[in-house]
C-alpha cells in the first residue's frame, strides 16, 4: 500500500471513535442510526466518521431501501495487516543485527 494510502488509513484509526465505529461494523454491517444508539453522539457525527472510513477504504455503504447500511471492507484492513507485518519484520531484523554488532564488540 503507498504511504500517502497508509497515512489516511491511519489518520482514520487515529481517532477512537472510529476505531470502535469499525470494531462494532466488524461484528456487523450497520446503519449510521443503529450506530448512533450505542454512543454519546449525534447520528450525523456518526455519518461524518462513516464518511472519513469510507474515504479511507476501510467501510462501504451500501442503500437498502430508505436505510444505508455500511460494512467493513476485510480486504483493506487484511492488507494494512500484511503491511504492517512486513514492516515489523524489516525493524525485528535490524534490531537483531544491531544486537549482534553491539555484542560482538565486547
Amino acid at each position: 500500500m503507498p504511504a500517502a494510502q497508509l497515512a489516511s488509513v491511519f489518520a482514520a484509526l487515529g481517532d477512537e471513535t472510529r476505531w470502535e465505529i469499525l470494531a462494532r461494523l466488524g461484528a456487523a454491517p450497520a446503519s449510521a442510526s443503529a450506530l448512533a444508539a450505542g454512543f454519546p453522539i449525534s447520528r450525523q457525527a456518526i455519518v461524518k466518521h462513516l464518511d472519513v472510513l469510507q474515504e479511507a477504504g476501510l467501510v462501504e455503504a451500501a442503500r437498502r431501501g430508505r436505510e444505508v447500511r455500511y460494512s467493513v471492507l476485510g480486504g483493506r484492513l487484511s492488507s494494512l495487516g500484511r503491511d504492517l507485518e512486513r514492516l515489523g519484520s524489516a525493524w525485528d531484523r535490524r534490531l537483531s543485527s544491531i544486537k549482534q554488532l553491539a555484542e560482538s564488540d565486547q
